[in-house]
């Protein structure tokens, strides 16, 4: 997904001389293919990410198409109000990368795990937010981010598990993405960034029946689209790297209540900081998202009514 995200960045800036690449003092090996390539089209703003949402927002007002990066926990959640109002307020076309969304980062602790990036940047007007969950989404999503014009939070988890499709996907704005077919009537799997891998493991093992979609964008996202997905289905599991609290599941449990009631699973972080540290599959287990820990959920909430 890095890989993919660098190489289109690169792209996109050789391509168009006035995309430029903002970063918070992270990124270096990341980023060698663009210092090399588009060395005048870089620019390392330091240990001052709320300055460097200030500097993105000027540059946007002066013809710019900049592309502001660091970890997630920082960009967006350090910069939350630069964000708002230097950016979005004004619709000024800034992409902002969130990269190490969750817990991959998950020895440096609480300070550096963000499982509540989506929840800030999903109530900020005029801002999308895009979540993608393997290089080909990763890819699309950028050239949406560029295509857009408008402000845009892109959400990269670290933990590569793997492609979820085996090609580039037909992409449209809003749309989710079905990775595995499934028949209606019984559970469907609506997932996003690292856990739809975990989605598509879970149904190909115990579930065989079930369809499994990817929510490359939470926001904007097609209600009809969902509602539709939901109509089908007695129950949906949504699955997320991120609080409860208002991320996918949110979103999805929003439309659903409105347009087509079902049975809905929140599977994500619940309101509680990490109590460890230690490696990212430990972390999983802690929280309760390990694989052996979603399935025993998935149980009890099929068998409770």
């Amino acid at each position: 997904m890095r890989a993919a995200f660098s190489e289109a960045l690169v792209r996109l800036a050789k391509a168009d001389s006035n995309v430029l690449l903002l970063t918070g003092d992270h990124g270096y090996a990341l980023f060698d293919d663009f210092r090399r390539e588009c060395p005048a089209q870089y620019i390392n703003a330091g240990i001052a990410e709320q300055n460097m949402v200030g500097m993105a927002a000027g540059l946007a007002r002066a013809g710019f198409r900049p592309f502001v990066y660091g970890l997630s926990a920082f960009i967006p959640v350090r910069v939350v109000e630069q964000i708002k109002l230097d950016v979005a307020h004004d619709k000024l076309p800034v992409v902002f990368i969130g990269d190490g969304a969750g817990f991959v980062y998950s020895h440096l602790g609480t300070s550096h795990q963000s499982t509540e990036d989506i929840a800030c940047t999903r109530a900020i007007p005029d801002l999308s937010v895009y979540s993608p969950a393997d290089r080909f989404e990763v890819t699309a999503c950028m050239n949406m981010a560029y295509q857009a014009k408008a402000p845009v939070y892109l959400r990269m988890g670290k933990s590569d598990r793997g492609d979820v499709h085996v090609a580039a996907p037909q992409v449209k704005i809003g749309r989710l993405l079905e990775v595995t077919p499934g028949k209606a009537g019984d559970i469907t799997f609506i997932a996003s960034g690292a856990f739809v891998r975990t989605a598509m493991n879970i149904a190909a093992g115990s579930y065989p029946d079930a369809a499994v979609w990817s929510a490359p964008f939470i926001k904007p996202i097609n209600s009809k689209h969902v509602a539709s997905i939901c109509e089908k289905s007695r129950v949906v599991v949504v699955l997320e790297e991120h609080s409860v609290l208002g991320g996918l599941g949110s979103a999805i449990a929003e439309i659903a209540s409105e347009f087509a009631p079902v049975r809905i699973l929140r599977v994500g972080v619940r309101d509680r900081f990490s109590h460890r540290c230690g490696t990212y599959e430990y972390l999983l287990q802690e929280h309760g998202l390990d694989r052996p820990a979603i399935e025993q959920r998935i149980r009890d909430f099929l068998t409770a009514n």
